[in-house]
């Protein structure tokens, strides 16, 4: 959350929409709180590179961690759902590890919501599942001028076995679920067989070959992703027709050491597409 916060800071500030504030995030849990402030604990060992980097940043005040009673925590959220994503589902709690087309229709709503307010919505980012979101929103919705893919995947088939573990189908048809584990044995959420066939049929080659010819589209991938290969962004570039491509080097999955790579390879193209809104909009 800390590198999210942080680069869409960076993105918003260089947007002109934001004035460069520190980043605010907030914390429900007091103790990880002053953890973050104070890194230094006996129990903390297994975390301390991201404790000392949210330190640091607190310190240098890119950061502004506030605490959020829980209560509270939860109106927020209640509010966002309600504001920006009026058609809501009912949820058993499992992590949807599928999902793709249920997002894709949010993010629908999102921007039926801001024509209902008179602002059109130019591109459209995601990172990572995000990415395919938006690109699978541009193949089916062609009413966006520009999609920005950050580290999407191409073949959704691929690393299910390292992240479930070997004959994971014959394990969700025995017990209906797998129980994704942090590196404690800590539960950190569950894949059920439904989410798991939602995204197998999901496409992306078929769905990016839907994307309009005038939609531009944007792939940044990092060069030593250890989660989605940087091959798969080059299949992207293969099929999508109005296609640039952005290979960040030596960026990892979530860009935590190039922050700035990343903001320098996604600003100027989504500033060049406002540009040519606003030149169109005249």
């Amino acid at each position: 959350m800390a590198y999210e916060g942080m680069w869409l800071n960076i993105l918003l500030t260089e947007l002109k929409l934001e004035d460069g504030h520190p980043f605010k995030m907030m914390c429900e849990n007091q103790a990880a709180m002053s953890i973050a402030k104070n890194p230094v604990h006996d129990r903390t060992k297994q975390i301390v590179i991201d404790l000392h980097f949210i330190n640091e940043k607190i310190e240098k005040k890119v950061i502004d961690l506030n605490y959020i009673p829980s209560h509270l925590l939860n109106i927020l959220l209640i509010y966002l759902v309600v504001r920006f994503y009026p058609i809501c589902r009912e949820s058993e709690g499992s992590f949807h590890f599928g999902n793709y087309l249920s997002e894709v229709e949010d993010l629908r709503a999102v921007t039926e919501y801001f024509k209902s307010v008179k602002r059109a919505a130019v591109v459209v980012l995601g990172h990572s599942k995000g990415g395919n979101v938006v690109l699978l929103y541009a193949s089916k919705y062609h009413d966006i001028p520009a999609v920005v893919n950050v580290s999407g995947r191409y073949d959704l088939k691929r690393g299910l076995e390292e992240r479930l573990g070997k004959n994971f189908l014959e394990r969700l048809d025995k017990e209906g679920y797998i129980d994704i584990k942090t590196r404690t044995g800590e539960v950190e959420y569950q894949v059920t067989k439904e989410s798991l066939m939602d995204r197998l049929n999901t496409n992306m080659h078929e769905a990016c070959l839907s994307i309009d010819k005038g939609c531009r589209v944007l792939t940044v991938h990092g060069s030593v992703d250890e989660i989605i290969p940087v091959e798969d962004a080059l299949e992207f570039a293969k099929i999508i027709p109005n296609h640039q491509l952005q290979i960040v080097d030596g960026a990892n999955h979530g860009y935590s050491s190039h922050q700035d790579a990343l903001s320098s390879a996604v600003l100027p193209f989504i500033k060049e597409c406002m540009q040519q809104a606003e030149e169109v909009s005249e």
